[in-house]
């Protein structure tokens, strides 16, 4: 990994909630409200972005754990702001700490941890572990 990705580094993206973002199982639409899937997905999203720019050429990021407290609900057209911070960094993993707050307040916080791995070894290791041998 390069220089440079030090605890405290921190990003954030604000993001509208959709009818795609609902609570929904197999299409059907539990609660119109920004559901947990999405949270999941804005965490690990937001901390990429603060892993991508120092990988290597050879290296990639896999999530490898997140943790989440879904505190709030946030309806159709609100604005979540999404805030990441680098809490612990090694050569071989990255940990931050995420919170998601809309105009009411905080609606969720939690931590995204990634390993670092090179790129041949992921292939690899998902050769083995696939059906299908295009990985492409």
């Amino acid at each position: 990994m390069k220089d440079g990705l030090k605890v405290g580094n921190s990003t954030s993206f604000s993001v509208e909630v959709t009818k795609n973002m609902f609570a929904q199982f197999e299409g059907d639409v539990i609660h119109p409200a920004y559901s947990t899937v999405s949270m999941v997905y804005h965490m690990e999203w937001i901390s990429r972005q603060l892993l991508v720019p120092y990988l290597e050429d050879d290296e990639e990021g896999m999530g490898s754990a997140v943790t989440i407290k879904h505190i709030a609900p946030s309806g159709l057209g609100t604005t979540i702001e999404v805030k990441a911070v680098v809490t612990e960094v090694s050569k071989r993993e990255l940990i931050t700490e995420v919170k998601l707050s809309n105009k009411y307040g905080l609606i969720g916080i939690g931590e995204v941890k990634q390993t670092i791995l090179p790129k041949e070894l992921i292939k690899e290791n998902l050769k083995k572990v696939s059906v299908s041998t295009n990985l492409t």
